[in-house]
């Protein structure tokens, strides 16, 4: 294989094709670290979190292909995956997974030691939350963790503190995780249950829809009390309203389960995290810059 098909090989293996997961670990981060900063962050934090996380999340999917190696064939919509298709060795993916670890540790080390403390669990979450879909019955929640812990990072950063807000607001983001992520699992639904994979979708059975909408009811509800504790303005809850209004959309995707629909949904919720953000970066500007 070419230089240029390999590193065609390994960009598709992080995911970098598909920029969703990316998206969808960003925008919490965001959220915290514009909170944490009551405003604009400090320049070089947001750029260092910004690549850790494009860093992390690259790290995140090589891991879950090495953990899924043997599952991804055998699913309609992994088996065309490089390691599934064979492109990539076991030794590669997990020597790609570390150098992009270790790149990702070295840009937080100019920051403070709280921060770095932190990224200790981050890392364990992200290795760990593939290989919990063979035991646990709700991966998704595990997976909602993984993809808060840049809220308490962002808030060590900025602030060297860690105030209760960030457990709520980690709270929050744990039930949007859950919510986009059942509606990714049901796309896998049928080839899960043949294989014996453990998910929300399949642990929700067939309340999977609406277990899917009272996430995303949970998770606009705290938003609306963090709202209330941090005296957030008219923008901040126009941003939360306008998300009601996409979630309402997505209901229309995934009722009837199809499979691309609710993959759309499942894609549907970057424009969900975005428009939160905006909510809030407006507030700040608008009301209390």
């Amino acid at each position: 294989m070419s230089i240029s098909n390999r590193l065609t090989t390994y960009t598709q293996l992080m995911r970098l094709d598909k920029p969703i997961g990316i998206l969808l670990l960003l925008w919490p981060m965001l959220w915290g670290l514009w909170f944490a900063a009551r405003g604009f962050p400090d320049l070089h934090i947001l750029a260092i979190f910004v690549m850790g996380t494009i860093l992390m999340r690259s790290a995140g999917c090589v891991i879950n292909d090495y953990a899924d190696r043997k599952i991804d064939p055998h699913v309609e919509r992994t088996k065309n995956r490089p390691m599934a298709a064979g492109k990539v060795s076991s030794k590669e993916a997990l020597l790609l997974a570390a150098g992009l670890s270790l790149i990702a540790f070295i840009l937080i080390l100019p920051l403070n030691l709280l921060t770095i403390v932190l990224s200790v669990p981050a890392l364990f979450l992200a290795a760990s939350y593939p290989f919990t879909k063979r035991f646990f019955a709700m991966p998704q929640a595990y997976l909602g963790i993984a993809f808060s812990f840049g809220i308490p990072m962002a808030f060590a950063a900025q602030t060297d503190s860690l105030p209760s807000i960030i457990w709520v607001l980690m709270l929050a983001n744990l039930f949007w995780v859950i919510a986009y992520d059942t509606a990714y699992a049901i796309v896998d639904k049928p080839d899960d249950l043949k294989i014996g994979i453990r998910t929300s979708a399949i642990t929700f059975g067939r309340f999977d829809v609406m277990g899917v909408m009272i996430c995303h009811a949970i998770f606009i509800a705290i938003m609306i009390i963090i709202g209330q504790w941090q005296q957030m303005g008219m923008a901040y809850y126009t941003g939360l309203v306008v998300a009601v209004g996409l979630m309402l959309y997505q209901y229309t995707l995934i009722r009837n389960r199809d499979r691309a629909l609710c993959f759309k949904a499942f894609l549907h919720n970057n424009w969900v995290g975005m428009v939160v953000f905006i909510g809030i970066v407006l507030d700040f500007l608008i009301y209390q810059g």
